[in-house]
């Protein structure tokens, strides 16, 4: 008999510790979840792009393309990223020359509006805009919406700022 009642009192103190086990995982599960709660306030307050989509170097052809536009005769210094993350979103900025701006928009863009200076960026000289609102961009390009800015550096420089994107 003293054999059943050490099998029974080992067998209650394992199920004692188990109790034990449970609790304790109980209670470390809110202070896990705190500790990831405070691990993502972190990297929201710290990183410009929390949720990923950070901007990345592509050819500004394909900036470009996006938008259905090409890279004008001229150009040069251009930078061209892309950013994706619900959407997607080209931006190409580069000079040319001031004397061919109007052309090569009117050429690239014959269905839309003319370039003016109606809804252009502070500092613009001159812009185009094409949306659902004004005129959308070509059929071949990927983008909803397409936009330019155009700023004049100087007497034979324009400083062109083209983004184009999804809506």
């Amino acid at each position: 008999m003293a054999g059943v009642r050490g099998g029974t009192a080992g067998a209650r103190a394992g199920r004692g510790r188990t109790r034990w086990g449970v609790f304790a995982a109980v209670l470390a599960l809110p202070a896990l979840i705190l500790a990831g709660l405070v691990a993502m306030v972190i990297r929201f307050m710290t990183s410009d792009y929390p949720l990923g989509g950070e901007p990345e170097a592509v050819p500004c052809t394909e900036a470009l393309a996006f938008g259905g536009a090409k890279l004008p005769k001229g150009a040069y210094d251009g930078q061209c990223t892309v950013q994706t993350w619900l959407d997607t979103d080209y931006h190409a900025a580069f000079r040319m020359p001031r004397a061919a701006v109007r052309t090569w928009l009117t050429d690239t863009y014959p269905e839309g509006p003319q370039p003016g200076t109606d809804l252009c960026d502070t500092g613009a000289d001159l812009c185009l805009n094409l949306n659902t609102q004004f005129a959308t961009p070509p059929d071949d390009a990927g983008a909803d919406a397409v936009t330019v800015n155009v700023t004049y550096e100087d007497a034979g420089t324009a400083v062109v700022s083209f983004s184009a994107f999804t809506v």
